[in-house]
């Protein structure tokens, strides 16, 4: 999704009752980050929204990325964000074999996921396609991708290979890199 660097292209602020209604949104679609929204997104915090190329949306709170939106999809929690609070979104592992792809902007493909240094939930809480899902690398402590599953985690698990996640945000991209100052 984001595989070059980004140049912002413009930056406004936001009004604080479109601020009020993303900072709902973003607690409607994460209720993982209730606890830490006021430390994420204060009420008295000055929002702006920065207009990136391909019809997305960076909201960044004093030059901080917060999270990102595409034109026709919900609020994606910044890597960053991620990393300061790792317990707030679901979270699936990869094998190693599978780090280095993830990190060239690869497809996430299922026998990453699968294989024995793969991590998914068991069947209680598998994950639905749809989901906004944190990725870990095995042996790693910290994200190293955010994305939307193409298919739910079940269905991984029975058919073992394809593609489980088109594009994400992921650790060296684009968006990672962008200078906000």
């Amino acid at each position: 999704m984001f595989k070059k660097d980004i140049p912002p292209s413009n930056r406004s602020k936001v009004k604080s009752s479109v601020q009020r209604g993303l900072r709902q949104k973003l607690l409607e679609t994460y209720p993982g980050f209730e606890p830490y929204i006021e430390e994420i997104m204060p009420k008295k915090g000055s929002l702006e929204a920065v207009k990136l190329p391909d019809r997305v949306t960076l909201y960044t709170i004093d030059s901080t990325p917060l999270f990102f939106q595409p034109f026709d999809g919900p609020p994606i929690p910044h890597l960053k964000v991620i990393h300061q609070f790792p317990s707030a979104l679901p979270t699936i592992q990869i094998d190693r074999g599978a780090i280095r792809f993830v990190l060239s902007g690869a497809a996430l493909m299922a026998p990453g996921l699968t294989s024995p240094g793969g991590r998914l939930p068991d069947k209680e809480n598998a994950l639905e396609a749809g989901q906004v899902v944190a990725i870990k690398a095995e042996g790693k402590e910290e994200a190293c991708l955010v994305g939307m599953l193409k298919v739910g985690t079940e269905e991984m698990k029975s058919k073992g290979k394809g593609v489980v996640m088109d594009e994400g945000h992921y650790l060296g991209d684009g968006l990672w890199k962008m200078q906000l100052d």
